[in-house]
């Protein structure tokens, strides 16, 4: 019997173990969380006792029958609260997991190893935030953890809120400020009407496959309507200001290539604002596994490979392309890493391909425009954690040995605070090659997740086949 090791329970991952397991597998799955479902499927917790949890979800009435069946499966080992801190090569086959067992910065963890015949990666991908001045203040949140706290915990960031960023996960980030009873003051969509319509009408028909993103938005729009939040695009944050947390909002029309434009600032008072301009994958795990890259993100091939013996990828790293297009690929990978025929699972393939084929609109209709640089100031911060300006990152691309990446990195800290570069890697290494220096991957970590020198240096509990 194959032992198929699952790394992450969103909709890429549950589905990926589910077709394993359907497949005869043995499977091991493993996430951080308590519960699977990820972002997409993030459910409240069990002490709260949720009553009608479909109120909060899409889908809810499948994700739950596939959540059972994986969950109660005999051959399925759950591994909740349990982070991937390292991926180490053997010398055939897929590389050994190393796994920490237990909360996230809690008391107690311990250490394991897993030795699969298969591994598939499926962690999923991260908010991406442009800076800009004042979005370390204090209220200003990423899209994402406002709607983890309303989705996860009932809780709402502020009770006037302004929404802003591209994509259409801005909607639903809405929507579910709106149900835990924040104010949605606007919703801003920094790309203008023609970009949007011309990425996502050009070739229409194309779309039917996806008919249910276009219901699920169409439900979000009409929310906003009924409690009349305006929805405002060409149009973007370009600064946050307040008195040690934000407090009001300067908002501007933008170009195509997203310079604003003089003259068109507003202010808007607020006391949250959440931000997203995409999202970045989480590609720690790929790069220590030698999968390669391609665009920024994972290559596979028809069966969900990558270029690493025994590696299979799911989900938003191969490309942001929403849930059901991760479904799609987990169950493609799940199946074929569990040893099924890939001829068995033809229609999931096609609903794999659809989803590629909307993963490349959503890019053309919400680029991220080239001159976003042109908000920030020479005092803007673009390295949070560790306080990095842009003007301290003009001034190490001046000096003679400042144009490495490395240089660049030990001269201003940009990247070694404790989100090792997740949120300001991508920004800075756009900025430094805007500036004339070089860029460098902002994945290439083998440590992919925080561990005490004290977790590592005790004996690791190995787990064999």
């Amino acid at each position: 019997m194959r032992r198929v090791v699952v790394v992450g329970a969103g909709p890429a991952g549950l589905a990926a173990a589910e077709k394993a397991l359907l497949a005869g597998a043995s499977v091991t799955l493993v996430d951080a969380a308590d519960q699977p479902g990820g972002q997409y499927h993030r459910m409240l917790p069990e002490a709260y006792a949720a009553r009608y949890p479909k109120r909060l979800h899409h889908g809810w009435d499948s994700f739950d029958r596939q959540r059972r069946f994986v969950l109660e499966h005999r051959r399925c080992t759950w591994l909740s609260r349990t982070s991937v801190w390292a991926l180490e090569k053997l010398d055939d086959g897929p590389p050994s997991v190393q796994l920490l067992r237990g909360g996230v910065d809690g008391e107690g963890r311990t250490r394991e190893t897993i030795r699969p015949d298969a591994l598939v990666l499926a962690p999923g991908a991260h908010d991406r935030v442009l800076p800009f001045p004042g979005w370390d203040l204090p209220g200003v949140h990423t899209a994402g953890a406002a709607q983890a706290l309303a989705k996860g915990e009932r809780i709402v960031v502020g009770d006037r809120v302004v929404v802003a960023g591209t994509g259409p996960f801005l909607l639903p980030v809405a929507a579910s400020l709106l149900e835990a009873g924040s104010r949605v003051v606007e919703v801003l969509e920094a790309n203008s009407p023609s970009t949007v319509s011309r990425g996502w009408l050009r070739r229409a028909w194309e779309l039917l496959p996806q008919y249910g993103k276009a219901l699920e938005l169409a439900e979000y729009a009409v929310g906003q309507l009924c409690h009349r939040t305006p929805y405002r695009m060409g149009r973007a944050v370009v600064e946050a200001r307040g008195d040690g947390r934000v407090e009001e909002v300067v908002t501007a029309r933008l170009r195509p290539d997203w310079s604003p434009v003089p003259g068109t600032e507003r202010t808007v008072p607020v006391d949250a604002l959440c931000v997203g301009h995409g999202f970045t994958p989480q590609l720690e795990l790929f790069v220590s596994a030698g999968c390669t890259l391609r665009d920024g993100f994972v290559q596979v091939d028809g069966n969900q490979r990558t270029s690493a013996a025994g590696v299979f990828a799911a989900g938003e790293v191969t490309g942001i392309a929403g849930a059901p297009a991760a479904r799609a690929e987990g169950a493609v990978a799940g199946w074929v890493a569990a040893g099924g025929d890939p001829a068995a699972i033809r229609a999931e393939r096609r609903k794999r391909d659809a989803g590629r084929d909307f993963a490349r609109r959503l890019e053309r209709a919400h680029p991220i425009g080239a001159a976003w640089p042109d908000w920030l100031r020479r005092n803007t911060v673009v390295c949070r954690c560790e306080e990095t300006s842009y003007g301290d990152l003009q001034a190490a691309l001046t000096q003679p040995a400042g144009s490495g990446s490395r240089a660049v990195k030990l001269g201003t800290r940009a990247g070694l605070g404790p989100c090792q570069g997740r949120v300001c890697g991508t920004n800075v290494a756009e900025l430094s090659a805007r500036l004339g220096g070089e860029t460098a991957s902002v994945h290439n970590r083998p440590i992919a997740q925080p561990i005490r020198l004290g977790e590592l240096a005790g004996q690791p509990e190995e787990e064999t086949r």
